[in-house]
């Protein structure tokens, strides 16, 4: 329902902005990112529960998980309704939006933005731009004089009451961890970090598979070429990613070496200026992996202790399991190996929610 306007990740973006850059990208283009304010605790109670009324009548459901939908819109008036918080040894009962945190107050606020936003999607869609929501953040493009934008912003303050919009308009924006930048009618994309980012990751030296430290160097720089438009700025962020694995104790071999087995696993043999456009949009346009999903019938799940010693463990059990099992009936059952950290004295010291 709200597929064609919302995105997950800054990826999404990338490939949504490729698309419509191609034949739209202007040098008047402009970008508009738009911070929908405190929208958790401003969105009114029963306007809300009403719009995930109104949501769940559009698919025409009647039940969801063996709840019929009347008992749904109960249960989420009676939770929106009866939040209480202490403040000063005071008790205060909250009336105006939903408590901070709740998985219920992000359903309920998405919902009731959908149907804000329709007209607004409506119009942008009408002028030939790109209108895109992350729950309280809206992104847009559009090739209309900043004055034009100015004023139909103003006008989108004043549909709703309770929704106000805090707009940064440029011919550069940051979403997500998207950055993008309109160049002479050329759209630029890299990563955006926070002023708050810090460079902490998984230790090398911390106790933990090591397919776990690989992962993270597979995910970084796979994000550094999807993000990265050009190849100086792929190359400024593989050596930002290298830096920050440094301080966090990986070996420059180790890193270099995971660099090159992500070029492998992509069917890269080697990135230049020359290959690097064609190469990057040959792993935008792969197609994602979908998560297959686990039939818990025919699933076994292992979890043991991770320490150094037990290093060889998942390659000993699988070589047992097939020796004892391999002619088994339970064999059709697929043994899946888990890992938990070791109770040390840094996890002991450590509170965790």
């Amino acid at each position: 329902m709200a597929l064609k306007s919302t995105v997950t990740s800054g990826f999404e973006l990338v490939k949504q902005l490729q698309k419509w850059s191609k034949d739209n990208m202007r040098q008047e283009t402009l970008f508009c990112t738009i911070d929908v304010m405190d929208l958790y605790t401003m969105v009114p109670q029963v306007e809300g529960v009403l719009a995930l009324r109104k949501m769940l009548e559009y698919f025409k459901l009647k039940q969801v998980g063996g709840l019929k939908i009347e008992t749904i819109i109960r249960l989420s008036r009676f939770v929106m309704q009866n939040n209480y918080f202490s403040y000063e040894g005071q008790y205060y009962h909250q009336i105006r939006g939903g408590a901070m945190g709740s998985p219920l107050t992000l359903t309920v606020a998405n919902c009731y933005m959908f149907f804000y936003e329709q007209q607004i999607i409506k119009q942008i869609n009408n002028s030939g731009g790109l209108y895109f929501r992350y729950i309280d953040d809206i992104f847009i493009v559009i090739n209309w004089p900043i004055r034009h934008l100015m004023k139909q912003i103003d006008r989108w303050n004043k549909i709703d009451e309770n929704i106000k919009l805090s707009e940064n308009v440029g011919f550069m924006a940051d979403f997500l961890d998207l950055h993008i930048e309109n160049k002479d009618g050329q759209l630029f994309t890299t990563i955006f970090q926070k002023p708050s980012y810090e460079p902490y990751y998984l230790p090398f030296n911390s106790v933990h598979p090591i397919h776990m430290k690989k992962n993270i160097i597979f995910t970084m720089l796979l994000r550094a070429l999807r993000y990265c438009s050009i190849f100086q700025e792929y190359l400024n962020e593989r050596e930002k990613l290298r830096m920050a694995l440094l301080l966090n104790r990986y070996p420059n071999k180790f890193i270099d070496k995971q660099f090159n087995n992500v070029l492998s696993k992509l069917n890269i043999q080697s990135l230049t200026c020359n290959n690097y456009v064609n190469c990057r949009q040959e792993v935008i346009d792969s197609p994602i992996k979908e998560k297959i999903p686990v039939d818990y019938e025919k699933t076994m799940f292992v979890h043991f202790t991770y320490c150094s010693s037990m290093r060889t463990f998942p390659i000993k059990f699988q070589a047992l399991w097939n020796k004892y099992f391999g002619e088994s009936p339970i064999n059709d059952v697929l043994p899946v190996l888990g890992t938990r950290n070791v109770k040390n004295l840094q996890r002991q010291l450590t509170h965790t929610r």
